[in-house]
């Protein structure tokens, strides 16, 4: 599994919002971005196409889903974006 650039920063900064709100609700969020991660890993076809070629799965208690796409011939998971869902949906996938 790859994760781009841009969803490692989505990553950091909402890992940096939930801790600047309460300490250790950062820890939680990240924890629960990488359970879900694990998940995708395990069983990438598990999650629906929403717009091809890019599936979506939900992370349980945040308000986020993780974007990624199955390149079937290498083989690989490459995550393009861990998404607010309260966000503009048309940054989702760029």
């Amino acid at each position: 599994m790859t994760i781009s650039t841009k969803a490692q920063k989505e990553l950091s900064l909402s890992w940096e919002w939930y801790e600047d709100r309460q300490q250790g609700l950062g820890d939680r969020f990240a924890a629960t971005i990488m359970q879900q991660l694990e998940v995708i890993a395990a069983n990438p076809e598990t999650y629906s196409i929403k717009r091809k070629p890019f599936r979506e799965a939900k992370a349980s208690v945040f308000p986020f889903v993780i974007v990624y796409k199955i390149h079937a011939r290498r083989k690989l998971i490459e995550v393009i974006s861990i998404f607010h869902t309260f966000r503009n949906p048309s940054k989702k996938y760029k």
